[in-house]
Parts: C-alpha cells; sequence; structure tokens
C-alpha cells in the first residue's frame, strides 16, 4: 500500500498532513544530520497532537510503517546524491509553482522547525556551513511562498520568474549537498 493509497481508505486521514506536506517533513528528517527516532516526529504529522487519529493500532503501525519507508527511501536518495522531486511537483506558468510544491515545501519547512536546533549547532553564525543552511531554507521559503518573494523582487526593480526555475531546479543539488555536509560535520562531532 502506498501512502496515498492509506490516504485515500481512511476515514481520519483528514487530521493528518496531505501526502505532499508529509514527504516533506518525511524529506526534512531523512536530511537532517542527527537521525532522529521517528517517535520524536510522527506527531507533527497530525498536527502535533498527542493522540494519533487512528482507529486502532493497526491502522497506525500500517502507517508508521509507510512514513518509515518513505524516510529510508528519501534517506538513501539523499546520500547517495539521488534525491529528486517528488512526482506531481512541478513549476506552473501562472502560479510560479503547483500547489503539490507548496504542500511539500511547506512540509519540509515544518520538518526543518524540528531540526534547527542540531543544523544551528554544527553550522553556527557567520559559517559557510551556516550559509550553504540558510541558503537552502531561504530557498525553500521562496518555492512555499512565491508570490511574496515575487512581489519583493519587484519593489526591488528584478521580474525574474526565471530564478524560481533555477531554485526549483537546483533544490535537488542543494537538498543533497546539505545532508552531506550535515551528516559529515555531525560524524565528526560524534567522533570528537
Amino acid at each position: 500500500m502506498t501512502l496515498s493509497e492509506f490516504l485515500a481508505q481512511h476515514a481520519d486521514s483528514d487530521k493528518l498532513l496531505n501526502e505532499m506536506q508529509t514527504r516533506g517533513v518525511v524529506t526534512a528528517m531523512a536530511a537532517a544530520p542527527h537521525v532522529i527516532s521517528p517517535s520524536e516526529w510522527l506527531p507533527l504529522l497530525w498536527g502535533g497532537e498527542e493522540q494519533a487519529p487512528f482507529e486502532n493500532h493497526e491502522q497506525f503501525e500500517d502507517y508508521a510503517n509507510l512514513i518509515v519507508d518513505i524516510w529510508n527511501e528519501q534517506r538513501q536518495q539523499l546520500l547517495d546524491k539521488q534525491w529528486h522531486w517528488p512526482e506531481g511537483c512541478a513549476l506552473d506558468d501562472a502560479e510560479i509553482v503547483n500547489q503539490a510544491t507548496r504542500d511539500f515545501a511547506e512540509g519540509l519547512l515544518q520538518g526543518w522547525s524540528l531540526t534547527r536546533d542540531d543544523w544551528e549547532i554544527l553550522m553556527p553564525e557567520n559559517t559557510e556551513s551556516n550559509a550553504l543552511l540558510g541558503g537552502v531554507v531561504l530557498s525553500i521559503s521562496l518555492l512555499y511562498d512565491p508570490e511574496t518573494a515575487l512581489s519583493t523582487m519587484e519593489a526591488q526593480g528584478a521580474e525574474e520568474l526565471a530564478q524560481f526555475e533555477e531554485i526549483y531546479n537546483a533544490m535537488p543539488i542543494m537538498l543533497c549537498g546539505l545532508t552531506h555536509h550535515g551528516a559529515a560535520l555531525a560524524e565528526d562531532q560524534e567522533r570528537s
């Protein structure tokens, strides 16, 4: 069973993040420099509530297994530098990016919020590493809310929709690079 099939079959799925938001959160957790137990971040997928919105333990187990499988796949793709946008994410001529891309970026930002401290300890302010991290997070933010970003750019005299295409196309490379760098820094920290 896929995540989309699970969400379509379960009545309580409206209490869960949608598929792209979920994939964004899971990708952020897979990119994190330190592996964080799913028990710490799974509640984010249903709004942080203490009680999971499932009818029974088997449903929860099915859902958790799907999420862990996605995490494993994403982590491997990020470390192998093979990660790519999920199917359905795309640029859009009228809206700059489509809703799936916005949802994915929203989930990615939510996931970053849980791992922020880990990133900032490994990549402190005023370092090249922090500049890399800032660039990735800024790019994700631009893809989450491109209209605001475009308005700001227009106010400064730049009207380049092509910049969003560059950001979108560069995101796989940036995210893989950040994951690799974070994992190397975390490994060095553990050895110290």
